[in-house]
């Protein structure tokens, strides 16, 4: 039996979370628990709740099973049930989603869906991010309206469901975006690049001392490299990219090392003679 956790950034009443819940739970051999904010929490990356308790509430299912509500982050929510808060559940897999619009390219790090699956692999069992565009077909970090997510959920829940005949080495989360359309196929994908036009706009000034600003525009350009998450998507097919924790940039390491850092302290280090 593998024990599931299945969190979100978009709320425990979102409705991606709930067709990919309704997917995984009817799955044999899957016990599923749901532990999602009790409200959107987009953009939220890797935030945690620190200096204050978290609230959890019961919230029933249409089905007549239960999950967990909570007013922290999806990171926090995958934290809670490593803890313990339902007694004899530990999860042997964690799967964020689905999300309301696309985490592809740089959006991963800021993305809360993803953010959810990292903590998975920090805990050391596999992490899937399960991503979909509006039927508008939006290419932006916006959350659109109208989705309809079966296939991407039908789609996940296969992946679940054949989790030990994937080749996935451990340390890795699979990054899951869907079209706003029926899939055409699937794509294995690197990371895409994309640029956001942000622009400082004064939205009001109350006092010299006290301004109002937005930051975030909406206009943005897409790299359509082959071979990307963007481009599949862009393509009208399912991309699956797997991504690791592991920041190092290790052929950097040497060449650093050959720079002599230790004279940069002041007063110098010096080598004992």
């Amino acid at each position: 039996m593998m024990r599931v956790l299945l969190t979100n950034d978009d709320g425990i009443e979102a409705e991606g979370i709930n067709a990919l819940r309704r997917a995984l739970a009817a799955l044999d051999e899957i016990e599923l628990l749901t532990v999602a904010p009790d409200g959107n929490r987009s953009a939220t990356a890797r935030s945690i709740t620190t200096r204050r308790p978290l609230w959890v509430e019961e919230v029933d299912f249409e089905d007549g099973t239960i999950g967990y509500a909570t007013d922290g982050t999806p990171v926090d929510c995958v934290r809670l049930t490593q803890l313990g808060i339902v007694e004899g559940f530990r999860p042997d897999l964690v799967v964020s989603g689905i999300n309301h619009g696309l985490n592809i390219g740089d959006d991963v790090t800021y993305s809360g869906t993803v953010a959810a699956a990292f903590e998975a692999l920090l805990l050391g069992i596999p992490g899937i991010a399960v991503s979909q565009q509006s039927t508008a077909r939006e290419t932006d970090f916006r959350q659109g309206t109208g989705f309809d997510f079966s296939a991407v959920a039908a789609f996940a829940a296969r992946i679940v469901e054949e989790l030990d005949s994937v080749p996935l080495e451990p340390g890795i989360l699979l990054n899951v975006n869907a079209p706003g359309m029926q899939p055409e196929g699937v794509e294995v994908t690197r990371l895409g690049k994309r640029f956001y036009r942000d622009a400082l706009e004064l939205a009001d000034e109350e006092h010299p001392r006290r301004r109002l600003f937005r930051i975030y525009g909406d206009a943005h350009d897409l790299v359509d490299d082959d071979g990307t998450d963007i481009a599949a998507v862009a393509r009208g097919r399912i991309s699956v990219t797997p991504i690791h924790f592991d920041l190092t940039s290790h052929a950097d390491i040497e060449p650093l090392r050959g720079f002599d850092l230790d004279q940069l302290i002041d007063p110098p280090v010096r080598d004992p003679e």
